[in-house]
């Protein structure tokens, strides 16, 4: 079967490049492992998901009556509600007549000869399309677990990545989480109100601020609506993809009485970034990152009762901010609870599970159940996990072997009419990713009509200016102070992974600009051409 284009992927991004190719006139397709729409929303099913950018701000800006005619119940909404959302944008805009479900793409090879993509899936069908796009998502594969004896556990085992449909119920037994990330974070509270006993094992604590999460009503609905034109502007040209404060100073241009005020402030806010956004250094100084950071440890402190515990969770081995920090309800707290233990992995470290439960360099301690919360793969994983090879049959994984090359995030050198919505080289997961989404399928879609206009089928990025934006991206991630923490960022999850910070950081709005600008200057930096013929490079300016 032939189409114009093939989408993998029917999480938002699969779900709004279907819509937006579809008013281009393309054949499109989208092919979706899962049984449903939803993408990450679709997988993450573990107790107290919820997203952490607010749920007015969460959402498509494409459309007015989708703005309108959805009612969001709480300010951060929790994942089946944001399945929900998934769901009604799908039907909606009728999409799931082009959606092929439980289709799981095995391999896509670029055919130089016909300029086509051949897509062959799990079923051993094969599909063709002259353009290419993933949508994937940066995080939707789990990380390999590698503690030794996973398999031999005679209890129950769980992922939080890879959650029963039909939910868990641990009312009543003895249950260990493993890892102290995002999805921990959310769950633990959750599992603790349910368990007899709760073991928790953390390698690295992570800076969690509290959500201050409540119901929405209708007003506050019709205010947001109300300042949706002038908000939806500021966010595209913002730091992070939402509203930024005003950032004229730095932590030490003001007294120590004046940060901590604003510091508590951003607290109160119950949002992810309002504390990094008070001083413009945070992330560029140590010593002015420490006055934030110390501000939160403070609060650790002050909300865990035993102090051995409050220290073992208080972050001290990375920058506050360069790992992606964590929205909660009530985390800390579940720490105060006679039935909660903490075991601090790096002093008493995991040596393997067994057959009873999770043996440490002290002892061996017995579960019923064991919940890993041990992250993704993220960014590239989903990515080089499918056989992609472009010209000549070369392999994306092979051209990535020491770390992703993309120009602008968006396409790869050598792998003509392929598109990736969010990749590497893009700030994606630094940003509200519905704000990146959206800008991501946009360009996509303009650069079509561009081509089509001037009658070319083939694009992909000139080797020179995507080598120019690699070093960009690095040099700006160098300047911050993001490369000190071993974080998913960087890669430094995943054994044997490259390290190198994966996302670029130099802001949602400038990143906007530069591929305006990129756009405006007839796609300065790709290589076009007729029939897969490819002309010369369009000279690209600096990053």
């Amino acid at each position: 079967m032939r189409y114009d284009t093939l989408i993998v992927g029917a999480g938002f991004a699969g779900l709004y490049m279907l819509h937006r190719l579809r008013g281009l006139g393309h054949r499109a397709r989208v092919l979706e492992a899962a049984a449903g729409v939803g993408g990450t929303w679709y997988h993450n099913r573990y107790p107290g998901a919820r997203c952490d950018v607010q749920s007015m701000d969460y959402s498509f800006s494409f459309s007015e009556e989708l703005q309108n005619e959805w009612d969001w119940s709480e300010k951060y909404a929790t994942q089946p509600e944001i399945l929900r959302y998934a769901n009604f944008v799908a039907d909606r805009l009728d999409l799931r007549r082009d959606i092929q479900f439980e289709t799981r793409v095995e391999s896509a090879r670029y055919d130089e000869g016909e300029n086509l993509w051949r897509i062959e899936t799990d079923t051993g069908e094969v599909l063709e399309a002259r353009y290419y796009v993933i949508a994937t998502g940066c995080l939707s594969v789990p990380k390999a677990i590698d503690i030794e004896g996973t398999d031999d556990f005679q209890g129950q085992s769980y992922h939080t990545a890879d959650w029963p449909r039909e939910g868990v119920d641990f009312s009543g037994l003895r249950v260990a989480v493993i890892g102290t990330g995002s999805s921990a974070v959310q769950s633990i509270p959750i599992i603790a109100g349910q368990a007899r006993e709760l073991t928790v094992f953390q390698r690295t604590p992570a800076y969690s601020l509290p959500a201050f999460n409540r119901p929405l009503d209708e007003a506050e609905r019709a205010a947001w609506r109300a300042e949706y034109p002038e908000h939806r502007h500021r966010s595209r040209y913002s730091l992070f993809g939402v509203p930024d404060y005003p950032m004229d100073k730095g932590a030490f241009d003001v007294s120590d009485e004046e940060r901590a005020a604003a510091y508590e402030a951003a607290w109160q806010t119950g949002t992810l970034i309002a504390i990094l956004q008070q001083y413009n250094d945070l992330l560029v100084d140590e010593k002015a990152n420490e006055t934030a950071a110390e501000f939160v440890r403070n609060k650790i402190r002050g909300i865990v009762e035993d102090p051995e515990v409050a220290e073992t969770l208080c972050p001290k081995s990375f920058p506050i901010g360069t790992k992606r920090a964590c929205l909660d309800t009530n985390y800390y707290q579940t720490f105060n609870l006679p039935h909660v233990h903490l075991v601090d992995v790096r002093k008493t470290p995991i040596e393997r599970v067994t057959a009873r439960g999770v043996k440490t360099a002290d002892q061996e301690r017995e579960f019923d159940a064991i919940v890993y919360a041990t992250g993704f793969d993220a960014m590239t994983g989903a990515i080089v996990n499918v056989d992609v090879r472009g010209r000549g049959g070369r392999e994306l994984k092979d051209k990535w072997a020491d770390g992703p090359r993309t120009y602008l995030g968006l396409t790869v050198s050598d792998f003509p009419n392929l598109f990736m919505i969010t990749g590497p080289g893009s700030p994606s997961v630094m940003s509200n990713m519905i704000i990146s989404i959206e800008q991501h399928v946009d360009w996509i879609c303009d650069c079509l009509s561009w081509m089509a206009a001037h009658g070319y089928d083939t694009v992909e990025a000139g080797s020179d200016a995507e080598q120019g934006w690699v070093e960009h991206v690095n040099e700006v991630a160098n300047a911050t102070l993001f490369p000190q923490a071993n974080s998913w960022y960087m890669g430094a999850n995943v054994p044997g992974k490259p390290r190198l910070f994966l996302p670029y950081i130099g802001g949602v709005g400038p990143y906007r600009v530069k591929c305006e600008e990129v756009a405006a200057a007839d796609y300065e930096g790709f290589r076009f051409g007729q029939g897969g013929k490819v002309g010369a490079t369009r000279p690209a300016a600096a990053g």
